[in-house]
């Protein structure tokens, strides 16, 4: 079986190949190819992988290619895992955010909008080749900001392309874990867009048990949600908010960490992944000890400003070790060889929300198997809920009609539809400061 990951050269590659490697069963992937426009970024890639490899007799077989239509042709999967603009985009999306006093996170509020303008034309033209060369492939979209960017590509995919955050595996693993329930035996209800998310139920053998963590103060506050949102928030709201929305619950604070902080996310990530595909210049450079210690001080430092603003402390190590790979493998197998699984996954409504049209992308527990995946007949959001998940979602209708148009005019009302952006004049701003620092979006007249 043949898997093509799009964005081949980028840093999380290898925890997708290391996921692979503990897979020995029939109907596994035998062929991975890597797709990248940087052909630097590809050889740094393969090295972490060929280490990885070694001593696995029946490890996958990589090869890497700039190619877009050789790397697609005769794909089962297609992982699309692409950063247009690259970390210096990110880095410039919070910058010009914060500049006007506006959160620049790559995948809330104006940061997001910025990255899904640049990102959503880039993502439809994949569609449209997949469409071509491999219709009988399935498209794993990994691209942030997620939910938008597996709607857009949606419309020439149908059900074909498939949306992934390990943000609500994470979750429900940490409120499973402090409940002494098995993750994997427990039913999480989980419903909302991508990082715009509650889990409002955990049932094992048929029990919710979530009132009984809302119950205990101690115990509601003992994990990373939280220490991030306070105990006595959550239990006003009767569940537990997917980390992302941190950002709408305490917006002030988490600008105001995000502008005091030396540098930003971004920034940060720019930085240290330079070092590290520099340093896999080097010919005799351990290039799998490298990534594994660039790794560890990413994942370490992941949302860290939220945590600060929060006090919650550092990241416990069972929060550590990604995810996002282990939810793919289990939404390949479940397809490829019809191992039927539940996972929550970014797909199309069709009626499972009713205050959302049914071609638009939710985030939901799914049934999966080899007719690919099936959204869960879920209980109605509450008011305050509903409300911020149709504002977003109308957000990411407008970034696709600005996308689809060329429009500045739509996009500047994307900007300021967004619950986070307090001004249509800070809208325009945000519009003229994108426009200047990134060359992909040039098509907004």
């Amino acid at each position: 079986m043949k898997l093509t990951i799009l964005g081949g050269g980028g840093f999380r590659v290898p925890l997708v190949y290391g996921a692979l490697l503990g897979d020995h069963a029939e109907g596994r992937v035998t062929r991975v190819v890597l797709h990248d426009l940087d052909a630097g970024r590809l050889a740094a890639v393969t090295r972490v992988l060929a280490e990885q490899a070694a001593g696995v007799p029946d490890a996958p077989e990589v090869s890497a290619t700039t190619d877009l239509d050789e790397a697609l042709t005769g794909a089962d999967f297609v992982f699309s895992a692409i950063r247009v603009g690259g970390l210096e985009g990110r880095a410039n999306d919070e910058r010009v955010a914060l500049a006007e006093g506006v959160l620049g996170q790559e995948t809330v509020g104006a940061g997001g909008i910025a990255y899904g303008l640049r990102t959503v034309p880039v993502a439809e033209d994949i569609a449209r080749r997949v469409a071509r060369v491999a219709p009988d492939a399935w498209v794993i979209n990994f691209t942030n900001p997620a939910g938008l960017v597996t709607e857009a590509m949606s419309r020439h995919l149908g059900d074909r392309v498939i949306g992934i955050c390990d943000s609500p595996v994470g979750l429900g693993r940490r409120i499973a874990r402090v409940l002494g329930a098995n993750p994997g035996e427990a039913w999480i209800d989980y419903v909302g867009l991508n990082h715009l998310g509650w889990v409002r139920g955990l049932r094992v053998n048929g029990r919710d048990e979530l009132p009984r963590l809302l119950a205990d103060p101690d115990l509601l506050g003992s994990f990373e949600e939280g220490k991030l949102f306070g105990t006595d928030w959550l239990q006003s709201l009767g569940a537990v908010p997917n980390e992302y929305l941190h950002y709408y619950y305490f917006n002030r604070e988490a600008v105001r960490a995000y502008s005091q902080a030396e540098k930003t996310r971004g920034a940060f990530l720019r930085d240290q992944q330079a070092g590290f595909y520099e340093e896999m210049k080097r010919p005799g450079a351990a290039a799998l000890t490298a990534w594994d210690r660039t790794r560890a001080e990413r994942e370490a430092t992941y949302m860290a400003e939220a945590r600060e603003t929060a006090g919650a402390g550092e990241r416990d190590a069972d929060d550590l070790s990604g995810g996002y790979e282990k939810v793919a493998l289990a939404l390949m197998r479940a397809i490829a060889r019809d191992e039927r699984t539940t996972l929550i996954l970014n797909v199309r409504n069709r009626g499972t929300l009713s205050v959302l049209d049914a071609e638009a992308v939710i985030e939901v527990p799914c049934l999966v198997d080899a007719n690919g995946a099936h959204p869960v007949s879920v209980d109605p959001l509450p008011d305050h809920a509903s409300g911020l998940v149709c504002s977003v979602k109308a957000v990411e209708r407008e970034v696709l009609a600005a996308a689809e148009s060329g429009s500045r005019a739509t996009a500047v009302k994307a900007f300021a539809l967004h619950p986070l952006v307090d001004s249509v004049n800070v809208a325009r701003r945000l519009v003229d400061g994108y426009t200047a620092v990134h060359p992909g979006l040039a098509y907004l007249k």
